[in-house]
């Protein structure tokens, strides 16, 4: 198995029946997950880059499956961001897009959908895409969230404006 920094790799089984088995199918699949030292070190990249910024932020690390996987707080970060960070990020990953295009599909009428399914439309958070795969999402509890996360994920996979979905 190789490693890739910063992510795993994982194959599931998959139970196929036997009528199936006689075709040509792909029964498993290879999936990257996004590990606890990569989620950490996008943590620790977002708050470099909102010191630099005069920021105070909160940050919420998701895996593909939405686990919550790293959380920060910068100190004097009110609870409420530490709330919002985590609810934009679960609003990335579902949408598998930014928060701020979500804001605005809501805002044109376009798309109602997350206003009523429990979603957090507000601008700030980011999936985490690697080679067209979705391994998480990243929320930052700022005007400039998505600035934040951005240059995080940029840091950590050095492959900038193409690791997420924007």
């Amino acid at each position: 198995m190789r490693i890739r920094p910063c992510l795993l790799s994982l194959s599931l089984l998959v139970m196929v029946p036997v009528a199936a088995q006689a075709q040509e199918i792909q029964a498993t699949r290879t999936i990257k997950i996004l590990s606890s030292a990569g989620a950490r070190a996008m943590a620790d990249a977002c708050t470099a880059w909102a010191e630099q910024n005069n920021l105070v932020v909160a940050i919420s690390i998701l895996d593909w499956a939405g686990n919550l996987i790293e959380s920060h707080a910068m100190e004097g970060a009110p609870k409420n961001s530490i709330d919002t960070s985590l609810l934009k990020a679960k609003s990335a990953l579902r949408w598998r897009r930014a928060t701020s295009e979500t804001n605005r599909i809501v805002r044109s009428g376009e798309n109602l959908a997350p206003t009523f399914m429990n979603d957090f439309p507000q601008p700030g958070a980011l999936p985490i895409m690697v080679d067209g795969q979705i391994v998480g999402a990243m929320g930052v509890s700022s005007g400039q969230g998505e600035n934040c996360a951005q240059a995080a994920i940029d840091a950590v996979f050095s492959t900038p404006s193409s690791s997420s979905a924007r």
